[in-house]
């Protein structure tokens, strides 16, 4: 029977992106603050951080933003095996988050695998960026119609006939300036490995000495990605390797 396991030989070229998406999360976050709540946004950071330290996976970066976390990966981990990498990421991400949020029943993330060349990494992630703006726009300008007494359902419903201009006259028209909210609703969250001296000591020479190790960076001041700039930050990032031990 192991010639039905057909699946199991298909790979992915490399470099490549896991997206992991939580699956009906809007049913998680209906005891958090709208329509963000730093507390929600921080057990996708910590699942990142579970992601970088113990999947496995070995990713240089990760992006998140509302109920999505993406993993770039440039170095072959699993011999590349679809299969294997979207089991993996999907099965340690629902138990890391379910554990994070100390939930009684178990939460799912599903995954995909986007293989990409270098040169692509900026246009991905300024794919990923624009949709988390949209996503930021709509959950603002949903939450002054539910809050004017509207359904989530008859809110989305007139939210969908308006264009950008109009959805940034509503938010202005009560009290909020859409380029004004915090960086990370607009611009999502980045974790990338970074450098750290510490203090330290030889044991053979009795001397004090500073110690480099990698240690994960977790941004929330983040550029546009669609910019030269934003590019230049992404390469910095993934394309050059850490230099410490």
């Amino acid at each position: 029977m192991k010639d039905r396991e057909i699946f199991s030989r298909l790979t992915t070229t490399m470099p490549f992106v896991i997206r992991l998406d939580g699956r009906s999360f809007h049913t998680v976050s209906a005891d958090f603050r709208k329509p963000f709540d730093e507390k929600f946004s921080d057990l996708f950071v910590k699942t990142a951080e579970l992601l970088f330290s113990k999947s496995g996976l070995s990713p240089d970066l990760i992006y998140t933003f509302s109920d999505e976390i993406s993993l770039f990966i440039t170095k072959p981990v699993f011999d590349c095996r679809v299969e294997k990498l979207v089991s993996v990421s999907a099965g340690f991400a629902s138990s890391a988050f379910t554990m994070e949020a100390s939930s009684a029943s178990p939460l799912a993330f599903d995954a995909r695998i986007i293989p990409v060349s270098e040169s692509q990494f900026p246009a991905y992630l300024a794919w990923r960026q624009a949709e988390a703006w949209r996503n930021h726009i709509n959950g603002y300008c949903q939450k002054i119609l539910t809050d004017s007494g509207l359904s989530a359902a008859a809110a989305q419903k007139k939210l969908n006939g308006l264009n950008a201009e109009k959805l940034h006259e509503l938010a202005f028209s009560n009290g909020i300036n859409l380029a004004k909210t915090p960086a990370w609703e607009r611009r999502g969250i980045a974790l990338y490995w970074g450098a750290d001296t510490k203090d330290g000591y030889n044991p053979l020479t009795g001397e004090s000495v500073q110690v480099i190790r990698n240690t994960v960076v977790i941004d929330r001041n983040l550029p546009l990605f669609k910019t030269g700039e934003g590019a230049n930050w992404v390469f910095s990032k993934i394309l050059v390797p850490p230099t410490c031990i």
